[in-house]
């Protein structure tokens, strides 16, 4: 892919200081953009990224580091909405304060940054806002009934951002990866009795029998915040190894 597909353009990674969000800063950076990765720590981001302290949580932060970044790098073009936390459990399993926590990150930490964005984003003649949603917005997993409900959320908040903003040239488009492996899984998994058999288990849940890489992901994120897809918008994009739609047999099954 060419370097001059995000020439001139400005990215805005939030949670990119590792797995998904610094594959895709770093591969955003590598096809031209300049890129700031928004997160709550920016130590030891590699060259050429730049870091913006924020916590997603807290408005005001966001406000201070969206202006600080379109003040230093000239301007907003695409905004990658990455930043988001896990929850395991069902419905019994989570109190009040964690419903809130969580949907707070994941959700309204997305409208916070965005909104805080658009007003550079609406200046721009290649505007584009890529969500991270999940398989989980689609499919009943287990144990994941708060991150699932907030999930869902996300890809109603893709639509309804999608439809509100066609009209001023904003793009707003998801990704819907599988299980990734990333240190965010890497945390999840060690609030499991058995960590090692419930690797195995998220392995298996692909199709593909294996989990989801970063840079799979990230590839899909640069597909969708291209100028190259002027025409895709209102659209979940699933990286998911299958998961979602692929009934694979196992060997020697019968149909």
């Amino acid at each position: 892919m060419s370097a001059e597909e995000f020439d001139g353009l400005v990215a805005v990674v939030t949670g990119g200081a590792s797995g998904i969000g610094l594959a895709a800063a770093q591969e955003l950076a590598a096809r031209g953009a300049r890129v700031a990765v928004l997160d709550r720590s920016i130590d030891g981001l590699p060259e050429p990224l730049v870091g913006f302290p924020a916590d997603v949580s807290d408005r005001t932060s966001v406000a201070d580091a969206v202006a600080a970044i379109a003040e230093r790098l000239g301007g907003i073009d695409v905004v990658v909405n990455n930043a988001g936390i896990s929850a395991v459990g069902t419905v019994e399993d989570n109190d009040d304060a964690e419903w809130s926590r969580v949907l707070d990150v994941n959700v309204v930490g997305m409208a916070r940054v965005t909104a805080a964005a658009l007003p550079w984003l609406r200046r721009s003649e290649a505007a584009s806002v890529v969500n991270l949603c999940s398989i989980a917005a689609l499919n009943g997993l287990p144990q994941r009934a708060l991150y699932s409900a907030s999930k869902g959320a996300v890809l109603a908040l893709t639509y309804a951002m999608a439809t509100d903003h066609v009209g001023e040239g904003v793009r707003v488009n998801c990704v819907s990866p599988g299980t990734v492996s990333t240190p965010f899984v890497e945390r999840m998994l060690q609030g499991f009795a058995d960590p090692v058999a419930e690797r195995a288990a998220l392995d298996a849940r692909q199709a593909t029998g294996r989990m989801v890489t970063p840079e799979e992901v990230a590839g899909a994120i640069a597909y969708l915040a291209s100028p190259r897809s002027g025409s895709t918008t209102g659209t979940a994009l699933e990286v998911d190894g299958g998961v979602t739609h692929v009934r694979a047999r196992a060997a020697g099954a019968r149909a």
